[in-house]
């Protein structure tokens, strides 16, 4: 299983100079229900919620989410081995929430910080290039 960082959706929606390939999207991917409100922030702050919508609703389709549970948000409230900031917590812990459900799960971000911070916790990266 993928999990999937915010900044892979927007890089995908934006057309941004880093782009996830396309083989990403025939995976199974799951994220926090946090994802979709990250990316729909973004989008509607650019403007673009009517042009990129329907696209966005569709890739949101392709994707498991994961609620915002107590266990979740109990664990986003624990230390992490590197400095996170209060997002990227909470899609680390919905990560690890996985992983202790017995899932496979690799993280796929473009984040930096989140990476290390992934990595730190023992995930392997999906590489997106």
């Amino acid at each position: 299983m993928i999990y999937l960082d915010s900044s892979v959706l927007i890089a995908q929606l934006l057309a941004e100079d880093r782009r996830p390939r396309q083989d990403l999207w025939s995976e199974s991917l799951t994220s926090s229900r946090l994802l979709e409100y990250e990316v729909w922030t973004r989008i509607h702050a650019r403007g673009l919620g009517g042009r990129l919508g329907e696209v966005l609703r569709l890739l949101l389709a392709r994707l498991s989410i994961l609620g915002l549970e107590r266990p979740v948000l109990a664990r986003a409230l624990e230390p992490f081995p590197s400095r996170v900031r209060t997002l990227d917590a909470i899609h680390l812990a919905s990560a690890d929430f996985l992983r202790g459900e017995g899932q496979e799960v690799k993280v796929a971000t473009y984040d930096e910080r989140m990476a290390e911070a992934a990595r730190a916790m023992g995930f392997e990266l999906y590489s997106l290039e």
